[in-house]
């Protein structure tokens, strides 16, 4: 009686088992990384929306609540200023040409540059000088307009009489003032200068 041979496994079966497994495996995988993906996605959420909304949360705040604001304290600056300046010139009508002797609120009149070559020096040496003429007549810059010729003749006159050594000496300059305001009243046949003021005054 023959003897049944021993059954061979079949090796071809193997790998078709393997295959079907294989789909299996990523079947069971995919939803795994969608939901890492998506869990991702879901925690930088916020931080996107942060830095879209931002930019436009501050041009909003800036344009509908401190532009406005600035706005309106702006345009109320004017108003408060408006009355002390009224108030200071109304004082300023009040007091008038009384302010003579304080030489800038006073009626004036102003020299500007005025060169002369200085006495002795042979025309090496001169006087450069501006200044303001300030009197108690409330009209003294048309009064010096209208004679302004022969004012300035004047001028000219008890600037050029003066040396080098009188523009050195002490009070030099007040003993000039007092010559400028008595040659102007002579020359006007009145009282209309009462204080000179120099702002320039270059001897070279």
């Amino acid at each position: 009686m023959a003897k049944a041979a021993p059954a061979v496994p079949d090796k071809s079966a193997a790998p078709d088992k393997a295959a079907a497994a294989a789909p299996d495996k990523a079947a069971a995988e995919a939803p795994a990384v969608a939901a890492a993906s998506g869990g991702g996605i879901k925690a930088w959420l916020p931080l996107i929306l942060s830095i879209v909304l931002a930019p436009v949360l501050t041009w909003a705040v800036g344009t509908f609540v401190l532009i406005p604001q600035l706005q309106k304290k702006l345009a109320a600056v004017p108003t408060t200023d408006e009355a002390p300046a009224a108030v200071e010139g109304a004082k300023a009508e009040g007091k008038g040409g009384k302010e003579g002797k304080d030489g800038k609120d006073a009626a004036s009149y102003e020299f500007q540059n005025v060169v002369v070559n200085l006495a002795g020096t042979m025309g090496t040496r001169y006087l450069k000088t501006s200044f303001l003429v300030t009197g108690s007549e409330p009209n003294i810059k048309s009064t010096f307009e209208t004679n302004k010729p022969r004012l300035t003749d004047v001028t000219l006159n008890v600037l050029s009489s003066l040396s080098l050594a009188d523009l050195e000496e002490p009070g030099a300059k007040n003993v000039l003032r007092e010559k400028l305001v008595t040659a102007y009243n002579q020359a006007l046949g009145r009282k209309v200068a009462d204080q000179v003021y120099f702002s320039d005054f270059v001897v070279q």
